[in-house]
């Protein structure tokens, strides 16, 4: 499977990275976008940069990348955290770079997009943005902890949403308890 991890200037890098380290333990082809934003915060909440995890890496202005044309799309997309201006542009169609247009496509031609927000609070504006894009056909997945697998570690909690990410994926994880389990 052709997946394509987007990471917006959205605070919360820690998903994007757990993400991304379960990803590598698969057999799917895995390639990454990542805002010059994104790469400041990375290097700001966990020292990491990105493109040091050893997957293809596109620049936002490269609409050469294969699935920036609706002949060739990917079969999933996530954008892990997507910032409610990510969000936002994507709701109302902009297409101006690789993260959008790459959302673009997916939106068109039926094919899984994730976003994960991490912003709160929630203006009607974001809440408008979210209900279009539910109604498009993506999958809104707010990065809200679940609490009743007893969390002890920030890393426990990043678990949690990331362990939903994969589910909508279809990706078998055990990277938290399921509820009751």
């Amino acid at each position: 499977m052709k997946i394509v991890v987007a990471i917006s200037g959205a605070s919360g890098a820690l998903y994007a990275k757990t993400l991304l380290e379960t990803l590598k333990a698969t057999d799917h082809k895995i390639s990454l976008i990542a805002t010059e934003n994104a790469l400041k915060i990375a290097r700001e909440e966990i020292d990491l940069d990105y493109r040091e995890l050893g997957f293809p890496s596109y620049d936002l202005k490269d609409f050469k990348a294969p699935w920036a044309s609706g002949s060739n799309p990917c079969d999933q997309m996530v954008i892990i955290p997507c910032s409610m201006g990510t969000l936002g542009r994507i709701a109302h169609g902009t297409s101006d770079n690789l993260i959008l247009r790459t959302a673009d496509v997916c939106l068109k031609e039926h094919k899984k997009l994730i976003l994960v927000p991490r912003e709160t609070p929630l203006s009607l504006i974001h809440i408008e943005n979210m209900r279009l894009l539910t109604l498009s056909g993506a999958v809104i997945l707010p990065a809200v902890p679940s609490f009743y697998s007893r969390p002890t570690t920030i890393q426990d909690l990043v678990n949690t949403v990331v362990a939903r990410v994969l589910d909508h994926m279809g990706i078998e994880n055990r990277l938290s308890p399921r509820y009751k389990e």
